[in-house]
């Protein structure tokens, strides 16, 4: 082998790795374009179908900045989410005017954040890690579903809220509300998009290398001088938020809150997303909730009780065929052109 033999082969195998990041760029691109231009062919049912797909997509975002980008597996996403989605049911009807929904969103992603600053600053800053770090989220997930069971007064126990309202703005005398399917659609995927770009953004420049190289070695980018506990907390409390918004989302288009919003299956739906969407990608959990949603919608109205084992089948296929993700043969297809140019 000559010398610079290996130079041309690092050289190949770095014109892959940014023809595959052009790729998912270009990919991501097209997705966020079929978003707005989906709705056109839908009936006002299917919109709304496509618009929650579009909330838990929000969702399985927030867990992928959180899981993808730090390697913290976390259970909590549903606890923010229900968090989010209470306070829009109880402090929405409480505000006169058009602004219910939108000072119910506030509070929850506030209430998120306080609660993720504090379960993150003892956990995170206590060297709490790995599997540990995973079981102390699960708990504080059954801790507010205990909560939203328990104290009925509030949160209407196993019956939940009904009434929140929808999302909407007043300023003086202007005021506009998404009542309506479209508007409701076009609300939500305009701030999926904004919520994508932003962390895309993040993730791209200098910030989104310090937390690659916190997940690859914590503590060799804590000798480069890095404080990567500060790293961590900063994501997991923005992760909270995230998913807090999904919730005061869903809770105000939907116009109801359950307990069913604070439960272990919500967040293992969103760890499914991710992992078959493809961890880190931030655009693959995206595509995969609305691609799952839209296939439970298609097999339930044949056999609901068929769903189960076909996403169950489903999951364990992708693991053999696909195991990072949707996204996957599409970083290796664009990957593979732009090492093949001379």
């Amino acid at each position: 082998m000559s010398v610079g033999e290996p130079v041309k082969a690092e050289g190949q195998a770095a014109a892959a790795a940014s023809g595959g990041s052009r790729g998912l760029t270009t990919f991501g691109v097209l997705v966020l374009a079929a978003l707005v231009l989906y709705p056109l062919s839908l009936s006002s049912y299917q919109m709304d179908i496509a618009r929650d797909a579009l909330i838990f997509a929000l969702l399985a975002l927030s867990l992928d900045f959180l899981w993808g980008k730090t390697g913290i597996l976390s259970f909590g996403q549903a606890a923010f989410f229900g968090i989010g989605a209470y306070s829009v049911g109880i402090i929405g009807p409480m505000v006169p005017g058009d602004n219910g929904a939108l000072a119910g969103i506030a509070v929850g992603i506030g209430l998120a954040f306080a609660v993720s600053v504090m379960v993150g600053y003892f956990l995170i800053f206590g060297g709490v890690r790995g599997a540990y770090l995973t079981v102390v989220t699960l708990a504080l997930t059954l801790v507010c579903r205990n909560i939203a069971t328990s104290w009925a007064s509030v949160t209407g126990g196993e019956a939940g809220l009904i009434g929140a309202p929808p999302p909407g703005i007043a300023l003086g005398s202007w005021s506009a509300v998404a009542d309506d399917s479209l508007s409701q659609y076009l609300l939500v995927a305009t701030i999926l998009v904004l919520a994508l770009g932003a962390i895309w953004l993040a993730c791209r420049g200098q910030y989104g290398r310090i937390l690659a190289a916190i997940q690859d070695n914590e503590v060799k980018a804590q000798a480069l001088g890095y404080n990567t506990s500060a790293h961590l907390l900063l994501v997991f409390v923005v992760s909270g938020g995230l998913a807090a918004l999904a919730g005061g989302l869903y809770a105000s288009v939907a116009g109801f809150v359950a307990p069913d919003l604070v439960g272990l299956l919500l967040t293992t739906q969103a760890i499914v997303y991710v992992a078959l969407g493809g961890r880190g990608s931030l655009i693959g959990p995206v595509v995969a909730a609305v691609v799952v949603i839209r296939l439970q919608q298609e097999v339930s109205s044949y056999s609901y009780a068929l769903w189960p084992l076909m996403l169950g089948g489903f999951f364990i296929a992708m693991v053999f065929v696909f195991p990072d993700g949707l996204l996957g043969p599409i970083r290796r297809l664009f990957g593979m052109f732009a090492g093949g140019k001379r």
